[in-house]
């Protein structure tokens, strides 16, 4: 992200931007009235680096000290997308919620670190899933999150490596449409995806991939290719797009959040795959103006006459800050 110029626009509006130190106390670097961060990699890294143990401690000491500062987004919605069981299951929600709008998330289950291959073999003959199956994760972000696998059969299970999930993978004409969400604002962008697959299992060897290289805009490979033959699907309708995003900001209480979605081929039902945490927004051009328009509207909210925001972007130790009327920081 082009920090400078998201500090530019701010600059525009009467918002000084100014890094400060996050290994440092924030006490003496505020008062900040509202934070905008991206702690996400800090969040996975304290579960076993004593730094960003540290770091987050800080950071949620600052805090609960400081009750009426607004945090977006908060630390526990933030941390059910880190992990896709917490985030499936609220998934799987959205077909009863959002039955109206025909929108659904494909079948899928959880294998936890301890399960053997015969109870994972059993558990999927039992449940309602359908080869070939997508291998994904637990943990939803970082650089392996993106490393998924294709499972075509009870036997190629062997190939997975727990925990993780493993989802009936959906025909939908290789094309992603991620949903970038920020605030009350939210932006469709196309995106290759990986081509449709005979269904049913098969003596087809496992595919190995990394999702982020598929789904890059210029992405050309075999895993995209499709059949000329294969008739245009119909684009997903505005109006669900917009009910599923309301439906998910009530449920997460989040306001910055990405949405992988699908069309199903046979079916055209918009199918959810994902929820990302904080994603890049690659493809929204608006991505800062929506930004700050978001904050812009905390202010009101809040009634804030003299602001400070914080906006945590990327690097842990470093935070933006924003002063003047309206006083924002960035993280």
């Amino acid at each position: 992200m082009n920090l400078d110029a998201f500090a530019k626009l701010c600059a525009d509006h009467g918002v000084q931007v100014v890094e400060i130190d996050l290994t440092q106390s924030l006490a003496p670097q505020g008062p900040f009235d509202v934070i905008v961060h991206k702690l996400s990699d800090v969040i996975v890294e304290a579960e076993h680096d004593n730094q960003s143990q540290q770091l987050l401690a800080n950071f949620q000491s600052y805090v609960s000290a400081h009750p009426s500062t607004v945090i977006v987004d908060p630390l526990p919605a933030m941390t059910q997308l880190l992990d896709r069981f917490a985030s499936y299951r609220l998934m799987s929600k959205l077909h009863n919620s959002l039955r109206d709008w025909r929108i659904c998330s494909p079948p899928y289950l959880e294998i936890h670190s301890d399960t053997d291959l015969p109870s994972i073999q059993e558990a999927v003959r039992n449940q309602d899933l359908s080869f070939p199956l997508i291998c994904k994760t637990r943990v939803a972000h970082g650089s392996l999150s993106h490393e998924m696998s294709l499972i075509f059969s009870v036997g190629n299970l062997a190939d997975i490596h727990p925990p993780c999930v493993l989802q009936s993978f959906v025909n939908h004409g290789a094309i992603l449409h991620k949903v970038f969400v920020i605030g009350d604002k939210h932006f469709c962008v196309e995106r290759p995806s990986l081509k449709n697959f005979p269904s049913g299992p098969c003596d087809r060897k496992t595919i190995f991939f990394n999702s982020h290289q598929v789904s890059k805009p210029e992405s050309s490979s075999d895993l995209t290719a499709l059949d000329e033959k294969m008739p245009c699907l119909p684009p997903p309708s505005s109006e669900a797009i917009a009910a599923l995003v309301r439906e998910l900001r009530l449920q997460l209480g989040m306001a910055l959040f990405g949405v992988d979605v699908i069309i199903n081929i046979r079916t055209h039902t918009l199918t959810v795959i994902d929820i990302n945490i904080f994603p890049g927004y690659e493809g929204v051009p608006q991505f800062f103006s929506s930004l700050l328009s978001h904050i812009q509207s905390l202010l009101l909210t809040f009634n804030t006459l003299v602001l400070r925001i914080y906006v945590f972007i990327t690097a842990p130790k470093v935070i933006w800050n924003c002063i003047p009327a309206h006083h924002l920081v960035l993280f």
